[in-house]
């Protein structure tokens, strides 16, 4: 696949390269990243061809859209395409000298506020704006409101219900005065995508880990929705925290905690087809999502320029017919997924 072939977001006016680059890693999750190691990841996507960069608030406490806005700048804003996310805004913490930074290894010294108003959707745009030093976002995603982050009762319907009454005024506010060109949102887990399509009428989804090569439940419902409607698809964590990339390694992680027996299993027999056809099982990993006709790119992250180059690689490897039919003839991927041509 090329990784600079263009796609259009549904039915947006926005498009993407294929292959875009998540900005988590230099955010520091799991890990410590220099600032110039992420400055050279940027620009290591930028040298390949990518042209599609996500971000957000929550990614090192800001310091993922500094190091993204850093990477860009001096590039004309009409050359690339930029979303980041909007549900929380930043603010000093209380006491500087207890302070934790977890799950980020560094990243910013700031707390988070999760706030879906009018005001809280505002701020965050406006902070965003500043730390990446642009104007005007693509996509701006919805972050994180599922049951993974509240739980399924009060505390979740309260976010949906000031999203619901103010929230996505400021959306709509946003976007008819060009400061946004499509508003999405961002979904960990499966559930919350069906409630969203009742409730507001959303440009896009961000789907970060129910649809990989592990996992293709959303088939059964989400997707068609989706696709009925021509609201276009960005797949994140196409690697699921790292084991596609890396396979069943003594470290391996798996939707951000370490993987379980029955995925390592799964893994492994993934891989031993990947290998019969000499395919890398990264290679296999990120060109799977983009066989959905709704999904316009994938955005795995990298914490340095080698890591970019390998992922650019990997998603320009050849992958022969024969390995997705294996998959499916053992089990090992759904018989009714989509997959590239």
């Amino acid at each position: 696949m090329d990784p600079t072939q263009r796609r259009t977001l549904g039915t947006t006016a926005v498009s993407m390269t294929q292959m875009g680059f998540g900005g988590a890693s230099i955010g520091e999750l799991f890990v410590r990243v220099p600032e110039a190691v992420a400055f050279g990841a940027v620009r290591a996507a930028w040298d390949n061809g990518i042209r599609y960069f996500d971000t957000a608030p929550w990614y090192g406490r800001g310091l993922s859209e500094l190091r993204t806005g850093s990477g860009l700048r001096g590039e004309r804003r009409d050359d690339y395409t930029l979303s980041s996310k909007v549900g929380r805004w930043l603010k000093a913490p209380h006491n500087p000298a207890t302070f934790s930074g977890a799950p980020w290894a560094g990243g910013g010294p700031n707390e988070v506020v999760f706030d879906y108003s009018y005001d809280g959707i505002m701020r965050g745009f406006e902070q965003s704006q500043q730390r990446l030093g642009i104007t005007r976002l693509d996509v701006a995603w919805i972050h994180d409101l599922d049951h993974l982050h509240f739980g399924s009762g009060d505390q979740l319907n309260f976010h949906f219900g000031q999203l619901a009454a103010s929230g996505w005024r400021a959306l709509e506010e946003l976007k008819a005065a060009d400061l946004i060109r499509a508003i999405g949102v961002g979904i960990n887990v499966r559930g919350p995508l069906l409630r969203f399509l009742d409730l507001v009428p959303v440009d896009a989804f961000l789907v970060a880990m129910p649809y990989t090569l592990l996992d293709q439940g959303v088939l059964d419902d989400e997707f068609p929705a989706c696709a009925a409607r021509g609201i276009g698809l960005v797949i994140g964590s196409p690697f699921g925290s790292g084991i596609l990339a890396k396979g069943d390694v003594p470290e391996a992680m798996y939707a951000y905690a370490p993987a379980t027996d029955e995925v390592r299993a799964r893994v492994r027999g993934i891989s031993a087809v990947c290998e019969r056809h000499g395919v890398p099982l990264a290679a296999a990993a990120l060109q799977f999502p983009l066989g959905h006709p709704s999904v316009a790119a994938v955005i795995p992250g990298a914490s340095s320029p080698a890591q970019q180059e390998r992922s650019v690689a990997a998603f320009s490897h050849l992958i022969p017919p024969d390995l997705w039919a294996e998959l499916k003839h053992e089990g090992l991927l759904r018989a009714d997924a989509p997959v590239p041509a």
